[in-house]
């Protein structure tokens, strides 16, 4: 397989026509390499357009697809000096395109042996502004919020309220919310200390994220 040529149908024939059109984005996909954060059993799959499955003991746990990754990307616009909290590190490698996008990336994975992979994925990417954390966000998240971007990498029946908390005036968070087969990915800005705003920016379909299996007693 020629990688590049692979990479670069990836970007032309999936992500582009999913209206993902800012170049910084699109530079980065060229840039971060997809290959490398893909189980070797599941290389092959690196630039299909379909989630790849990670190997856990959590359940099945998956990356999202290239174009579903690509556009929460460009909806959730981080800056350099922002802070970042993504939920579900999976194999690292939204964490890795969120790292080059903003200060620091802080990402929760529920499955030790993912966590440890993810890191040593970032590590050898030459990512070192992220930090993998053992942890299940359904009941633990980390004591240095609030964060300027929340991402969660998989879908949920509801946003916790937990997860809103967490969000600065000005912040953004990025989840796929609903029951199969009717998902929507929803930006959620915190526009005043009270205030929540929610735009739903496209239908699709994602693993349940671990942890997160029954609905919340919130609602937003």
């Amino acid at each position: 397989m020629n990688i590049e040529q692979a990479r670069f149908n990836m970007i032309e024939q999936q992500i582009r026509p999913w209206d993902v059109l800012n170049p910084g984005v699109l530079e980065l996909l060229a840039i971060v390499k997809r290959e490398d954060f893909v189980p070797l059993a599941y290389r092959a799959l690196a630039f299909v357009d379909t989630e790849v499955p990670l190997p856990s003991t959590h359940g099945t746990q998956c990356m999202l697809a290239p174009r579903v990754e690509a556009r929460l990307l460009q909806e959730l616009a981080v800056h350099k000096h922002e802070r970042v909290l993504e939920v579900g590190a999976g194999s690292g490698y939204m964490a890795a395109l969120l790292a080059h996008k903003a200060q620091s990336v802080t990402t929760l994975e529920i499955d030790p042996e993912l966590a440890r992979q993810a890191t040593v994925n970032l590590r050898r990417a030459g990512v070192m502004n992220a930090r993998v954390v053992v942890a299940d966000a359904s009941q633990t998240l980390p004591d240095d919020g609030p964060f300027d971007v929340i991402l969660l990498s998989g879908s949920v029946a509801e946003v916790p309220a937990t997860l809103l908390a967490q969000l600065k005036v000005g912040g953004r968070l990025a989840a796929i919310v609903g029951h199969e087969p009717v998902m929507r990915a929803v930006l959620i800005t915190r526009t005043a200390d009270e205030g929540l705003a929610r735009t739903v920016l496209f239908d699709t379909v994602a693993q349940r994220l671990q942890g997160f299996d029954e609905p919340t007693r919130f609602h937003f």
